[in-house]
């Protein structure tokens, strides 16, 4: 028995488009993925919200939310996540009312603090950078429309929303993990700068976790990329498009759709961010990818595991999420 072996599974799609792809064609495989994933018996399937971004079709997730959840039965089907920066609170209230009313007990609200990443964006959403600053209060007030005690506008009721039970999940970067703590919501947090600082926000979540309506105990998402094929190398591979569009953004500020392969050469600039994008990303044979990803797992307690893996040809990821499904159920 592996070391992932009865760890629940869960998939964040960020609906990235392919060279060639329309973007209906993009929305569309975002809805097939969710009922694939179902199929292979994960948990969740999440969708995520990006702003203006060439490569990253899915701007709307509760949309999107709302059209997997029609074509799928049994998977929970959420947002990782609905950045609240960009939203007034009841709006989001609403929306998420009516989604778990139409599929009720299937709903997850995951929730995050980003804003736009350029002035051009966040003008057209109508935020500032440190909008994000707010983020706490946001919360509360969206909290309360759903059990009825906001007071930041007084006699305002989310209809639908109030009264509904969904849970609420915050993606967390650094100090976001004692947010969550103190909400007592459960934490969805990835290794972004190591496992070392990783695992210290794991611990200080738990520590300061205060017992609440959303979450008795607390409660964590590991979030991860973790790319499977019959041999390291093939793995590898699944990763470079992602690796190679990372490194064309940082370099020319536009977030492409993937490509088959990266460039046969690269400047000595985009091999840096091409190389940084590949460190801490899990990938190799089944064997490798439960040992690295499953040992991870219990180095960290994570209740969960939310995967991320984005390459260009989607059968290899139906294939290495098919293997990954495997060790978890082994």
């Amino acid at each position: 028995m592996g070391l992932l072996s009865g760890v629940p599974l869960s998939v964040l799609d960020r609906s990235r488009r392919r060279v060639g792809e329309s973007e209906a064609e993009t929305l569309r495989a975002t809805v097939d993925l969710a009922q694939e994933v179902e199929k292979l018996g994960y948990k969740r399937f999440w969708v995520s919200e990006h702003h203006s971004v060439p490569g990253v079709i899915g701007s709307a997730p509760t949309v999107l939310a709302a059209a997997v959840a029609a074509r799928t039965s049994t998977i929970r089907v959420g947002t990782g996540g609905v950045m609240l920066p960009n939203h007034q609170p009841l709006v989001v209230a609403e929306q998420f009312g009516v989604l778990e009313s139409l599929y009720p007990g299937r709903i997850d609200m995951g929730l995050g603090r980003s804003v736009g990443f350029t002035n051009g964006i966040r003008r057209a959403l109508g935020v500032e950078k440190d909008a994000a600053d707010d983020f706490a209060d946001q919360l509360k007030e969206l909290l309360g429309y759903f059990d009825g005690t906001q007071q930041v506008h007084p006699q305002v009721h989310a209809r639908p929303g109030e009264g509904l039970q969904i849970p609420a999940f915050i993606l967390a970067i650094g100090e976001g993990a004692a947010l969550a703590a103190s909400f007592g919501l459960p934490l969805v947090i990835a290794g972004v700068k190591g496992e070392a600082e990783l695992v210290q926000l794991v611990e200080r979540y738990r520590t300061e976790f205060r017992a609440s309506a959303l979450g008795s105990r607390p409660y964590v998402v590991l979030a991860a990329t973790a790319a499977v094929a019959p041999t390291t190398e093939q793995a590898r591979e699944l990763l470079l498009p992602e690796a190679w569009a990372t490194a064309y953004t940082r370099t020319r500020g536009v977030f492409p759709p993937l490509e088959p392969a990266p460039p046969a050469e690269l400047t000595a600039k985009e091999q840096e961010f091409f190389d940084n994008a590949l460190a801490g990303q899990i990938y190799g044979t089944p064997a490798e990818v439960d040992l690295a990803l499953g040992g991870l797992v219990r180095r960290t307690g994570a209740d969960e595991v939310l995967v991320t893996t984005n390459t260009y040809d989607r059968g290899d990821l139906v294939a290495s999420y098919t293997a990954l499904a495997e060790l978890a159920s082994g």
